[in-house]
């Protein structure tokens, strides 16, 4: 049976990479999944074609906009039983040459974004008494990644976040929950330099980079009745990486 029959899920920036395979998990397992996008309009389309699912053309600042996503969604599907935060921007510069746009770009897309949605969304969740959120991190968040200032301080935020939103909205019956991928087999992974890659394949135990798909196996599991008593917890998917880290 799908386990997700009868769900409605939203997964911020859907349309490519970790974010698709999110989508197509959910819609896999029967969900109705709305995800949005922003700049890659042919990608979404093809998303929204092989799975069924709604895009949503949504900037990650906008507050009224977002709000008014979720207030769309909330009344055609009656409900919002599911939050994945995975929407991020990259702009990775060494710290001494970082423009201040660079840094300002990142921290409002990546754990801005991630408190407009939850804050709109968990709304919807608190009338219902039920819910379940899924941040997506970044091992960058727990180690720190040269020339990742900004990309770090905003996946080491959502991971706090994530803790604080679990304090709070726990007792109201919404789980909120953090994944943290590693090295990914991406676009944005697929344009590092080779030696880069061989680099970190060497200290990943298992020797590869995970999948997309991968991940989304974990949030879904996170979203699902199968995770009801797992909340406030941060879930490495990296292969191993973190434990070679000293």
């Amino acid at each position: 049976m799908e386990q997700f029959t009868r769900k409605t899920v939203i997964v911020t920036g859907g349309s490519r990479g970790i974010g698709k395979a999110i989508v197509t998990a959910f819609a896999a397992e029967g969900a109705s999944v709305y995800f949005t996008y922003h700049h890659h309009n042919e990608a979404a389309d093809i998303v929204a074609k092989e799975t069924g699912a709604h895009p949503i053309r949504c900037e990650q600042s906008d507050e009224r906009a977002i709000a008014a996503a979720v207030d769309e969604v909330a009344a055609t599907s009656g409900s919002i039983d599911i939050l994945v935060n995975n929407a991020g921007a990259v702009a990775d510069q060494f710290l001494m040459m970082m423009p201040r746009e660079a840094w300002t770009k990142v921290i409002d897309t990546n754990i801005g974004g991630a408190f407009l949605w939850t804050k709109a969304v968990s709304r919807c969740m608190l009338n219902a008494k039920q819910g379940a959120i899924v941040n997506i991190a970044s091992v960058s968040g727990l180690v720190g990644i040269a020339g990742q200032a900004n990309y770090a301080a905003s996946k080491g935020a959502i991971i706090s976040f994530s803790r604080s939103c679990a304090a709070e909205l726990g007792p109201k019956g919404i789980r909120v929950n953090t994944v943290v991928p590693g090295f990914i087999d991406t676009d944005m992974t697929a344009k590092m330099p080779r030696f880069i890659k061989r680099q970190n394949l060497e200290r990943i135990l298992l020797h590869r980079f995970g999948t997309a798909a991968e991940v989304a196996g974990v949030v879904t599991f996170l979203a699902s009745s199968k995770a009801s008593y797992i909340i406030g917890q941060t879930i490495v998917v990296d292969g191993g990486l973190m434990g070679t880290v000293v």
